[in-house]
């Protein structure tokens, strides 16, 4: 079998070596992605996977280096959001909306069956005195609740890069807090969300 045709046999094309995730982003060149199924696995380097199972819906949580997956699936209906760099990578079918995440914006969206999404992302740079206080407070806050991703090897001085996020699900609804921090640029980037499905 020629490599094109393996390349062929693989979801989307994907090539493992060059995952999303497997490199240091950089905070000002993330964007938001929210998708209407969900993505595969192989297009993302995966640093830890967690799922939460409710009565009507399951959701899948990937931490994929400072960025994020959060895919709500209910029978065969998925709705994702995706907080990562932009790449040729990510699949164009399925993209409801996207944007560069700046500042602070809120987004709200419905779909004709019912769902409902709402995020509201926030990028902020501090000064140095405050940036270390933020992150070391939210790192040890980290370590008590939800879960929470170090990356050692993209290290500032004393200061690690991690993610971490908080959840809670309740029959109809799942809301998300991640927050990823990058010393290097002194950012805290927090996205809060919810995912909200169609009335039982």
């Amino acid at each position: 079998m020629t490599m094109s045709e393996k390349l062929s046999k693989r979801p989307e094309g994907i090539v493992k070596r060059c995952e999303l995730g497997s490199s240091l982003p950089l905070a000002a060149d993330l964007n938001l992605f929210l998708f209407d199924r969900g993505l595969h696995p192989e297009l993302f380097r995966h640093y830890a996977n967690y799922r939460v199972n409710q009565v009507r819906y399951h959701a899948d949580i990937w931490f994929v280096g400072l960025s994020h997956v959060v895919t709500v699936t209910s029978g065969q209906r998925s709705l994702t959001e995706l907080v990562c760099v932009d790449s040729d990578m990510l699949p164009a079918r399925g993209i409801l909306t996207r944007f560069r995440m700046k500042g602070e914006r809120d987004l709200e969206r419905r779909s004709p069956d019912g769902w409902h999404y709402m995020v509201s992302s926030q990028v902020e740079t501090m000064d140095d005195a405050l940036f270390k206080s933020v992150h070391f407070d939210l790192f040890k806050h980290a370590q008590k609740r939800g879960w929470s991703a170090s990356f050692e090897a993209w290290a500032d001085g004393d200061m690690i890069p991690f993610s971490y996020i908080d959840h809670e699900a309740w029959d109809g609804q799942f809301h998300v807090h991640a927050f990823h921090s990058f010393p290097s640029e002194r950012t805290v980037v927090k996205t809060q969300t919810i995912f909200e499905l169609p009335p039982a």
